[in-house]
């Protein structure tokens, strides 16, 4: 759209001259054609002062109009530009985070080599030999038991990433998860995903970033109300002392590395955000 109004305003420079003398060509040539018609007609009928009459009303009429169709196309340029401004952009929403006990069967496949080692959807570096997977709608941190319908078997997994962008497929697992349901061989098989939690399993370390911290806790609370329309979840942290203050942690991570992805991205919206581990 801006190149389209740089085009238009353009044409009102050195294009624009351009233009106008090539109407203005036309301009003369039709006058002489039309004054050389009228004086064949003066000669053979007389004097016509209707055609004279309207050789003067038209001859203003063609000198504007090429200014007239410069100033027609930036209005209409400007109409455009202003009705895309006026659009509502869409609002990226956190992901939903599946209750406890959700159920969903479709098809499994795995991968490893060449993504091992690359960037995580969540900004962790993917490790094969961990237990996670990809799913396309899941939240990150998202706990998912994975049984394969033709053995049995099962392993637990961590969603860490996106995935798998194969119709009918409804999980991409690491190769170690893959290994411990015997995957690796066939490549995909048919499966069920029981949803046991969101976040650390108990016992693990949990990670979360501290965004800021408040005497006040109604500010602490309109911090939190912000992010929870982005990140999930948002929760405020007492800290005693001489004087009680307000904490605002995002996130539960697994992990410190996927915390620190969570922390850079949360210091290009806030300008201050650090990792902290959360006793519990």
């Amino acid at each position: 759209m801006v190149a389209y109004l740089i085009v238009c305003f353009s044409l009102t420079s050195d294009s624009c001259d351009r233009v106008r003398s090539h109407y203005d060509l036309c301009i003369n040539l039709v006058l002489k054609q039309s004054q050389e018609k009228s004086e064949r007609s003066n000669a053979i009928d007389g004097p016509n002062k209707k055609c004279k009459n309207c050789l003067k009303r038209a001859r203003p009429m063609l000198m504007h109009l090429p200014r007239m169709r410069t100033a027609a196309a930036c209005v209409f340029a400007a109409m455009i530009f202003f009705w895309g401004c006026s659009k509502k952009r869409p609002v990226t929403a956190a992901p939903v985070i599946p209750a406890a006990g959700t159920m969903e069967t479709g098809i499994a496949s795995w991968y490893g080599h060449p993504y091992h080692g690359r960037r995580a959807a969540n900004g962790e570096v993917y490790d094969m030999e961990m237990m996670t997977a990809a799913h396309r709608t899941y939240a990150f941190g998202t706990r998912v038991r994975v049984v394969n319908e033709i053995n049995g078997k099962s392993v637990d997994v961590r969603i860490n990433d996106r995935g798998p962008f194969v119709d009918g497929r409804i999980i991409d697992l690491s190769r170690a998860a893959a290994r411990q349901i015997e995957l690796i061989g066939p490549g995909t098989a048919k499966v069920t995903l029981i949803v046991l939690g969101y976040g650390p399993a108990p016992g693990d370390p949990v990670f979360a970033v501290q965004v800021g911290v408040f005497r006040e806790l109604q500010r602490a609370d309109e911090l939190k109300k912000t992010l929870e329309k982005t990140y999930a979840p948002v929760s405020i942290v007492a800290r005693d002392g001489d004087e009680t203050t307000w904490r605002v942690l995002v996130g539960r991570k697994s992990t410190e590395q996927e915390a620190s992805a969570l922390a850079e991205t949360l210091k290009r919206r806030l300008g201050d955000a650090f990792v902290v581990r959360c006793d519990e």
